[in-house]
C-alpha cells in the first residue's frame, strides 16, 4: 500500500506516520508539509531513515506541486491532516485558515479525481459541532448532530467536510471523514494547552487558564486516534463519517491542577486571563457507531495518556 501523508510533519501526522511505519513496514509513505511553524521536520527524523518514506516539502494550496507529486507517486490512500487548527490564530488570521484548510482541501480533491485512488480520508475535528452547554452531561456529538462552528477555524474546518462529501457525490470520489476529540500526546506543539501548561509549569512560568476554566473538554491520546484511522483505511468504510472520542471529559481548570501536581508544582502558578472570544463551553463525543462497525476502543485514559505526555516533555523534547 502506498499512502499519502499530507501535514506528516505536524502533531498528529508525525504519530500517524511513526505508528503506520510501526505496524505496516512494507508499505510505502509519501509526505506532505509546508514546514510552517507548526509542522518541523525534526519530527521525522527518524522516519526518513526508512527507503520506504518519502518526504516533499510542499503547500497542499500550490495546484501544480501537488498534481506533479501524484502524477510520480501515484498514491492509493490519502490521509489529509494538513490544518491551520489553532482557535486563536483563526480569530486574528480568519484568511489563512479559509486558504489553507477549505482551498488547499479542493486542490487535494482535484488532484485525487484526476490520478485516481482507492480513498481521501479527512482528517476533521468535533469542534464542527459547536458546543454543548455544561449542565447537560446527557448531550454528545453524533455523527447526525448538525454543524454548527463557532470559531472561523471550526467553519473552515466545517467547509472541508462539505467539500468532500460534495466530491463524493458529484464526482463519485471515494472519501470517508472521521471528526476527534481534543489531541494529545508527543510531538504537541506547545501552542496548545497541555503542552504549554507542562512547559510554563516545568519553568515555573504562568499557566493562562481562559474565563473561570470550567470549559470542558474530551481528551483522545493521540496513538487511540491513530488505531481508529487504521481501522477506517481498512475497512469498508467508503463514505462514511465517524466521531473518535476518548470517554475522557475534564474541565480545563481541572486538568491544569492535575499538571501541577503531577510536576509538584504549586496551583499559584494558574492565572486567569481574558476568556476567548467564542469559546466553546463543553464538547463531548459519542463514539459507538466506530464502536460498533470497526470495534474501536478508546486505551488510554486521561490519567494515564497525561503521564505518558508529561514524561515525553519532561525529557527535554519539543
Amino acid at each position: 500500500m502506498k499512502v499519502f501523508i499530507t501535514g506528516g510533519a505536524g502533531f498528529i501526522g508525525t504519530n500517524f506516520i511513526y505508528y503506520w511505519q510501526k505496524k505496516y513496514p512494507q508499505d510505502q509513505i509519501v509526505c506532505v508539509d509546508a514546514l510552517t511553524y507548526a509542522g518541523r521536520i525534526e519530527n521525522l527524523e527518524d522516519a526518513r531513515k526508512s527507503d520506504r518514506f518519502t518526504f516533499y516539502k510542499e503547500n497542499i494550496c500550490d495546484k501544480e506541486a501537488m498534481e506533479r507529486i501524484f502524477e510520480k507517486e501515484r498514491p492509493e490512500y490519502v490521509v489529509h491532516f494538513a490544518a491551520e487548527s489553532h482557535v486563536d490564530n483563526s480569530i486574528k488570521h480568519p484568511e489563512i485558515f479559509l486558504e489553507t484548510n477549505v482551498l488547499g482541501t479542493q486542490v487535494l480533491l482535484e488532484a485525487c479525481r484526476k490520478y485516481p485512488v482507492k480513498r481521501f480520508h479527512q482528517i476533521s475535528t468535533d469542534e464542527v459541532y459547536g458546543d454543548l452547554p455544561l449542565e447537560r452531561k446527557d448531550l454528545f456529538f453524533t455523527e447526525d448532530t448538525p454543524l454548527n462552528p463557532s470559531s472561523p477555524y471550526s467553519a473552515s474546518k466545517a467547509s472541508a467536510d462539505f467539500l468532500v462529501m460534495a466530491y463524493r457525490r458529484t464526482y463519485g470520489l471515494p472519501v470517508s471523514i472521521s471528526r476527534c476529540s481534543n489531541n494529545y500526546g508527543p510531538y504537541q506543539h506547545t501552542e496548545k494547552m497541555i503542552p504549554l501548561m507542562i512547559t510554563n509549569a516545568k519553568a515555573d512560568k504562568a499557566l493562562p487558564v481562559y474565563g473561570t476554566g470550567d470549559n470542558v473538554r474530551d481528551w483522545l491520546y493521540v496513538e487511540d486516534h491513530c488505531r481508529a484511522i487504521d481501522l477506517i483505511l481498512h475497512g469498508d468504510c467508503e463514505g462514511e463519517i465517524f466521531n473518535i472520542g476518548g470517554h475522557n471529559e475534564i474541565s480545563n481548570l481541572e486538568l491544569v491542577k492535575y499538571i501541577c501536581k503531577q510536576l509538584g508544582k504549586s496551583e499559584d502558578l494558574i492565572t486567569f486571563v481574558e476568556d476567548r472570544k467564542g469559546h466553546d463551553k463543553r464538547y463531548a463525543i459519542d463514539p459507538s457507531k466506530i464502536q460498533r462497525i470497526l470495534g474501536w476502543e478508546p486505551e488510554t485514559d486521561v490519567s494515564a495518556g497525561l503521564m505518558k505526555t508529561i514524561a515525553w516533555y519532561t525529557r527535554g523534547h519539543k
